[in-house]
């Protein structure tokens, strides 16, 4: 369906459990442009995958059900549904206005000429021509000139689509973001030398790992407190190589690890670290001829390298050992890699299409929390945040028409602070805004930018958000109830420095650590120029 220039799916298997909706924003802002779009809506077991033009692809994961049922297709309509036909639960009713052709169907061209039935189509030409208006008349029979639209002023930000990096990947997406590519190992036994480029706004993960089978010998480098460590092992114990260089800008660095003739050395941007005798008397690096980059899988267990295993949140540019370029896009395994922004910024990024959803077992809100986040989007409406219970306890924060509302329901009612930006200000300005949303008992106080809006509840005794799902940041699931969310559009634009505090507690929330991510990719965020 095409509903406010916006393409919004719907699938159901008729089981009552596997109804999923995805809705895919239009980069430019709508979707009824008069260009020519391409839509493609493919399902693969449990899961279907839409995809507008080169966008990046939606997924939706059906119920467990689905892997083994068919969708029983016995009518397909194009472009509208007859009178008494289609489900009680497609609330479009509208028939599309424009031009429909190439449809393929089960790797079927299907051609419209044939169509068993149709009306007010035509079959077989597209003048795609403005919907005709309808002729005002007075009461004398002369017509009324037709009343011409005030120019509106460009209200949000234009966003414009991103540029790439080429020959570069983006890791962090996940704790098991990597890409393993091999090399030829005899190589490195007498020599190693890694070099790579690298930009991050993190402080820690790992860049890459090398190892025999056994873990004893292996060479890997890592970000720790925003510093790069190499550290190898020849058999006979540990030597490891620091450099002082500061990693965490966001900008480009050019990084090389050396171990030659029983020394180690790094070079970051042609900066020398001193050189390190190595451990022991052994002579040669013993590795397996796959290099990890970016991180580690899941599955894996590096044993000798310390706790920072987790993927590096950084764009990794191109990769050479001992001299020989390797090849990034064609690694043996990879996972949760994606391109890398030409102009990037700290932070998440929520395409439109989805969420992220953190502490499977469930927040619990009670009657305390105090909520900190900074976003940057280009749109009026959008979900920041929801809690929610079983019940009516829940709290929200979402941006409905250009303002910013904070729900809370303590059980006796909802009560909202609702922040209205002062003009020429306004949410949907492609900048940084600061939130801070607290609730305490009864009480709660927003505020955005430093400007504080405040509300409470008249039942003073009902004072505990009783709330035991998980927190769903920028959107939530189609099955999903939100008790204080009046909107289901899902966020599109930038999340950074999530933080939920209960008294002297503070969670900082890393949204590549979420159980469940949809049409978002942490870590990275498109940036602009200024």
């Amino acid at each position: 369906m095409l509903i406010e220039g916006h393409v919004e799916v719907h699938v159901n298997l008729g089981d009552g459990t596997s109804l999923r909706r995805a809705l895919l924003h239009a980069p430019m802002g709508t979707y009824s442009d008069g260009q020519e779009h391409s839509i493609s809506m493919i399902r693969s077991g449990r899961v279907v995958t839409v995809q507008v033009d080169e966008t990046t692809p939606v997924e939706m994961k059906l119920g467990p059900s689905a892997e083994s049922k068919t969708i029983k297709v016995s009518s397909l309509y194009v472009g509208g549904i007859p009178k008494g036909e289609g489900t009680p639960m497609l609330k479009m009713r509208s028939s599309f206005h424009g031009c429909i052709r190439n449809l393929v169907f089960n790797m079927e061209l299907l051609d419209f000429t044939s169509a068993t039935d149709y009306e007010h189509a035509d079959l077989d030409s597209c003048s795609l021509s403005e919907r005709p208006k309808l002729a005002v008349y007075r009461e004398d029979g002369e017509l009324l000139p037709e009343p011409q639209p005030l120019p509106s002023p460009e209200l949000c930000a234009m966003e414009r689509p991103p540029e790439y990096v080429p020959n570069a990947h983006q890791f962090g997406l996940a704790e098991g973001s990597h890409l393993l590519l091999p090399f030829n190992q005899l190589a490195v036994r007498k020599r190693l030398s890694v070099q790579l480029s690298i930009r991050t706004f993190a402080s820690s993960g790992l860049v890459y790992y090398m190892a025999h089978q056994n873990q004893v010998d292996y060479a890997t480098l890592q970000l720790h407190a925003g510093r790069l460590h190499f550290t190898f092992d020849l058999g006979k114990g540990r030597t490891k190589v620091s450099h002082p260089a500061l990693l965490s800008d966001g900008q480009w660095h050019t990084v090389k690890t050396e171990y030659f003739k029983r020394r180690g050395f790094m070079t970051v941007d042609g900066q020398e670290s001193p050189m390190v005798p190595t451990v022991g008397d052994a002579t040669t690096l013993d590795v397996e001829g796959k290099l990890y980059l970016g991180g580690l899988p899941s599955e894996y267990r590096a044993r000798n390298i310390g706790n920072i295993t987790h993927s590096i949140p950084a764009c990794l540019g191109e990769v050479t050992v001992n001299g020989q370029k390797l090849d990034t896009d064609s690694p043996v395994s990879a996972f949760a890699v994606t391109r890398c922004y030409a102009v990037a910024q700290e932070g998440t990024f929520f395409e439109g299409s989805g969420y992220a959803a953190l502490v499977r077992e469930g927040y619990k809100v009670r009657s305390d929390v105090n909520i900190t986040l900074e976003f940057r989007t280009s749109s009026e409406n959008g979900v920041l945040l929801g809690i929610s219970s079983a019940k009516v306890d829940a709290i929200g924060l979402e941006i409905v028409d250009g303002k910013l509302l904070f729900h809370v329901n303590n059980g006796a009612g909802r009560i909202t602070a609702t922040y209205e930006p002062k003009a020429p200000s306004r949410l949907c300005d492609g900048r940084w805004h600061t939130l801070q949303a607290n609730k305490s008992k009864h009480q709660v106080v927003l505020i955005v930018d430093g400007n504080a809006v405040r509300a409470e509840s008249p039942h003073t005794q009902s004072t505990s958000a009783d709330t035991n799902d998980p927190i769903y940041v920028g959107g939530y699931p189609a099955d999903v109830k939100q008790n204080c969310l009046s909107s289901r559009t899902s966020f599109r634009g930038c999340v950074r420095r999530l933080t939920l505090t209960k008294g002297l507690h503070v969670q900082s929330f890393d949204l590549s650590t979420a159980f469940d991510l949809q049409g978002v990719f942490p870590n990275s965020c498109p940036g602009t120029e200024s």
